[in-house]
């Protein structure tokens, strides 16, 4: 490595010829290198607010959380440290692994504060709870109307019971106090933290603006980001303006378009072509539904992709990936581009005949392949049945029809930890130990290039980074051992010992 690109890669008689008196020589003793790993979708900055700023509600495996009781008694921690005036919020609680089975509600969220807002959000990040308070400081009543593409909840009498599903969480959400500037600063500062100590060389920022980049930028300026980002601006005009900052510190850059479609599976909001397995509120025939029409769909898509735009839509439910393909196929009929390389973000339910259109069109999946581990038991019994849920997030499908997908964590959604994503796609076990799929399951060389050169790929990066090879930036990850070689039961408890990122050391792990 020179300057922070590679300069040479094979024997050691190949590369002996580069060294000099000044060159430095690191023996890793039979540990592995590998290309750093490659983030196709999270949320950088809210993984470092979230990490800092918001109670941590999520239950076992990821939290510690069991209960409503539990959540309440966090958040009255939270507001004896916040104090009497402030927003109490926390994140993570999943009700389907709670106590109780079920949401918590405005009444029980009164339980912290009648006398200031306590907001709660779902782990799919998807809905939302908000005490007495935080709703009438938002003005929802009995008679305010649903939101197009989300939900209020209520009682049998009509009145909100707290409960806020996919955009009418902004109802609550927009009175939130702005994060300062110095929050956003701290909250980069722990999400790079958390990036660089499991191996990610390059972070995604899903659902960006102008500002959130801008933010980036300055963090970037002040040396607080040590890795790359790629921002994602929600919206063609926000593009736009992201376009026009000055981003001269190399390590934050902006890349396409994210937009929603359909919610989350597990929280009854993925827009499903047949009906849950089990029935949602008793309706039989409920298949959950789409954030906006679909002609508005096609609209937004056929806008983005004529101005040159790449397009990234989260689409969870197989209907939600059929409206999206069709949204994305008549832009094309209309403006035709060749390598657009348009993508459906988590593409969870992705039938047989939609990867064969996706493979037509050239457009991407994106995997949110740990969900076979975190909620695989739960999509099989609860929300998909034992047809559907086993068959989620169907690499060894794409990957036959030699479709490039990528893989993620959706992080905050579950922690950002590639490693385990590896081990995921090899194995596909739930949290019970129960084989989510045994059909879907890849190589470990597979998984590791969707983490790597794919996911390079899918935000056109591949010939600057994503592979170990000369002309490339020198981004790398040691690791406790080979994921290929090992056991692939094991993939889990490999251990990054050392991030590279430009030829710079950004993380080493600690000694014991």
């Amino acid at each position: 490595m020179r300057d922070g690109k590679i300069i040479a890669v094979g024997s050691v008689a190949d590369v002996q010829v580069y060294a000099g008196p000044d060159t430095q020589v690191h023996d890793l003793q039979g540990k592995t290198i590998a290309p750093g790993f490659y983030d196709a979708h999270s949320h950088f900055i809210y993984t470092g607010i979230n990490d800092r700023f918001e109670v941590d509600l999520n239950s076992p495996p990821i939290g510690r959380v069991n209960s409503i009781a539990e959540v309440v008694e966090l958040l009255k921690q939270k507001k004896a440290e916040m104090g009497a005036d402030a927003w109490i919020t926390g994140f993570g609680y999943d009700d389907t692994l709670l106590a109780e089975k079920r949401h918590p509600t405005r009444e029980d969220l009164d339980k912290v504060s009648t006398t200031q807002p306590v907001y709660v959000t779902h782990i799919s990040g998807h809905m939302a709870v908000a005490n007495t308070f935080a709703l009438e400081k938002a003005g929802i009543t009995a008679t305010t109307p649903n939101p197009e593409g989300g939900v209020i909840g209520r009682d049998s009498s009509g009145a909100a019971t707290g409960f806020l599903a996919e955009t009418a969480q902004q109802l609550v959400a927009g009175g939130k106090p702005a994060i300062t500037a110095a929050q956003i600063q701290e909250g980069v500062k722990a999400a790079a933290r958390i990036y660089t100590a499991k191996g990610v060389t390059t972070a995604n920022d899903g659902a960006s603006n102008a500002g959130s980049i801008a933010s980036m930028e300055a963090a970037a300026q002040a040396g607080n980001l040590p890795l790359r980002v790629v921002a994602w601006p929600t919206g063609l005009q926000s593009l736009v303006a992201a376009e026009k900052l000055p981003l001269k510190s190399g390590k934050v850059k902006v890349g396409g378009i994210k937009d929603f479609y359909d919610g989350s599976i597990q929280g009854y909001t993925g827009y499903l072509h047949d009906p849950y397995h089990t029935p949602h509120d008793g309706d039989a025939d409920y298949r959950g539904y789409p954030r906006t029409t679909k002609e508005n769909l096609i609209t937004k898509v056929t806008e983005a992709h004529k101005a040159g735009r790449q397009l990234l839509i989260h689409t969870n439910g197989d209907q939600a990936i059929s409206d999206v393909l069709e949204a994305y196929r008549k832009a094309q009929e209309a403006f035709p581009r060749t390598d657009a390389r348009h993508t459906l973000i988590h593409a969870q339910m992705a039938r047989e005949d939609q990867l064969d259109e996706m493979k037509t069109l050239g457009v991407i999946p994106s995997f949110f392949e740990l969900h076979t581990y975190y909620w695989g038991d739960r999509h099989r019994d609860i929300f998909l049945g034992p047809e559907r849920g086993l068959r989620i997030s169907p690499a060894q499908s794409a990957l036959k029809r030699g479709i490039p997908f990528t893989l993620h964590a959706d992080t905050p959604i579950v922690p950002m930890d590639p490693i385990m994503m590896i081990w995921a796609a090899v194995n596909r076990v739930s949290t019970s130990g129960a084989v989510i799929g045994a059909e879907q399951r890849i190589s470990p060389r597979d998984a590791m290039r969707a983490l790597t050169i794919n996911a390079a790929h899918q935000n056109f990066e591949e010939k600057e980074r994503g592979s170990i090879e000369v002309g490339k930036w020198a981004d790398l990850v040691v690791l406790s051992a080979n994921p290929t070689t090992v056991d692939p039961m094991k993939i889990r408890d490999i251990n990054v010992l050392e991030t590279i990122v430009e030829g710079k050391q950004v993380y080493q792990q600690p000694k014991p």
